[in-house]
């Protein structure tokens, strides 16, 4: 299977540098495991939005696009759940 690339909007960038040193790390290692699988099993298809997904790991929530034509990955938002809705 090919590798995805993958792409952070730069408000993704700047919400994460604004997340606690331990929290960044699980996220980023997560947000890495999105390049061999862009689907893992506990990623949730977001309804109201094409090609969205998320993924979870503990509060925090990271909503991404998967743009399957140049297989790549966006980031779109990354946050604590109950700000990443909004």
């Amino acid at each position: 299977m090919d590798s995805y690339n993958l792409t952070w909007k730069p408000s993704a960038e700047r919400e994460l540098r604004k997340l606690p040193r331990p929290i960044i790390a699980r996220l980023v290692e997560r947000i890495e495991g999105l390049r061999r699988n862009p689907y893992p099993q506990s990623a949730t298809k977001m309804t109201a939005m094409q090609d969205t997904w998320r993924i979870r790991e503990g509060d925090y929530r990271v909503i991404y696009k998967v743009i399957g034509n140049t297989l790549t990955v966006e980031i779109i938002r990354v946050g604590n759940r109950r700000d990443v809705y909004r």
